[in-house]
């Protein structure tokens, strides 16, 4: 039943992470990779091209309080929910622009999602991500590996997921020195 439902609905995660493992510093900052962005403008390693592709977006809370602090809302044109066990609202200045997602276990909200006639799903955020891999959820992992030891901070994976076997599909670095594979989960 769940291969089924992961051939309907699929769930993409597309992250950042240093090379010692975080995705961000234990505090939620993220900004050490300002220090990456690129001199291009038409440089966004490969982001805007898979949210086009996307249906949706998903994000933890936490991302989703971090997206907050910038000065403009990145996801226009996208439906987008956010994940959590604490809210209860979003704040009046995301209306019409997030909404809260049914608290629902993992597997109930890809029939939710699957209802709404979603089947590539965005997935953003460290422990958004670590349940749907646990879950066996997760399609494809698009990590992007940052050329920067951060020594502590918070873990991608932590310790708590079982063995998950990936099939690497691509590799590809950039001129920042950031380099980008993409895996299948199997």
């Amino acid at each position: 039943m769940d291969t089924q439902k992961r051939s309907e609905v699929e769930i993409y995660i597309f992250l950042a992470i240093s090379l010692d493992g975080f995705i961000a510093r234990n505090n939620g900052e993220i900004d050490w990779l300002e220090k990456f962005n690129s001199d291009d403008p038409n440089e966004d390693y490969g982001f805007g091209e898979f949210f086009k592709r996307m249906d949706c977006l998903i994000m933890g809370r936490k991302s989703f309080e971090k997206v907050l602090s910038f000065d403009m809302w990145p996801y226009t044109g996208k439906p987008v929910q956010v994940l959590s066990r604490t809210l209860t609202s979003l704040p009046v200045t995301v209306s019409g622009l997030a909404e809260l997602a049914p608290k629902l276990t993992p597997h109930e909200l890809l029939d939710y999602w699957k209802g709404l006639g979603w089947q590539r799903i965005y997935l953003d955020g460290g422990e958004a991500a670590r349940s749907f891999l646990e879950c066996g959820l997760v399609k494809q992992l698009t990590l992007t590996r940052i050329p920067i030891i951060l020594g502590t901070g918070k873990p991608l994976f932590g310790k708590t997921l079982p063995e998950i076997f990936l099939n690497h599909l691509h590799t590809k670095s950039f001129a920042s020195g950031l380099v980008q594979s993409d895996y299948e989960v199997i």
